[in-house]
């Protein structure tokens, strides 16, 4: 484990930006590290507005899946509480963030628990841009300091495990859940989907 985490160290230190850094550097992997993250709701909604069949509930699925990730993830914060390089006094820190437990990743989570999902449901255009995403923003978030390269290792390990939880049960209930959501969709929307702006 000392072996490990060494590394893990080590990796960061190798990653990590330095007060010698030039400025637009730092402020680029800034606002990756903040903004990109929005790419996911907005690939989402597109797919549930205007893909094709069957997007819609591969949509719902990546979900699903990121929902039951993001809640390991805090099971594991609680029992293995890893802190962040900037509370280790480990590195420089160039972007503000609470003190909480690093391990893994909330944001590697998201992306990959969404990759995941697309890629793995046929969505691969929408799939393989939120995996290039996820790991400029991995980048970023290690190269500004509040996470190391494990933090993202573990989220995409998350996100796998959360991705078979789920699987048994969509096939059980996935599709009758997303019926009755198109349903419910096609009602509160009619106008704009009878006029061919929206699709379903």
């Amino acid at each position: 484990m000392q072996t490990l985490e060494a590394f893990n160290q080590a990796l960061f230190l190798m990653i990590n930006a330095t007060p010698s850094t030039p400025a637009w550097h730092i402020d680029l992997a800034r606002s990756i590290a903040d903004y990109v993250i929005y790419l996911v709701p907005l690939c989402l909604i597109a797919m549930w507005l205007f893909g094709d069949e069957g997007q819609p509930e591969t949509a719902l699925r990546a979900c699903c899946v990121t929902f039951l990730a993001l809640g390991i993830n805090q099971l594991i914060g609680l029992a293995w509480p890893h802190p962040r390089p900037f509370v280790m006094g480990i590195g420089h820190t160039f972007l503000e963030h609470a003190p909480d437990p690093s391990f893994p990743s909330d944001h590697g989570t998201i992306f990959a628990s969404i990759a995941l999902s697309l890629l793995l449901g046929g969505v691969r255009r929408y799939g393989l841009l939120i995996v290039l995403s996820g790991l400029a923003v991995a980048w970023a978030r290690i190269f500004v300091g509040v996470h190391f390269p494990l933090d993202m290792a573990g989220a995409v390990v998350v996100a796998g495990v959360a991705f078979l939880l789920v699987a048994p049960l969509w096939r059980l209930a996935g599709a009758s859940v997303t019926r009755g959501l198109v349903a419910l969709y096609r009602k509160l929307l009619a106008w704009p989907i009878e006029r061919g702006w929206l699709s379903l």
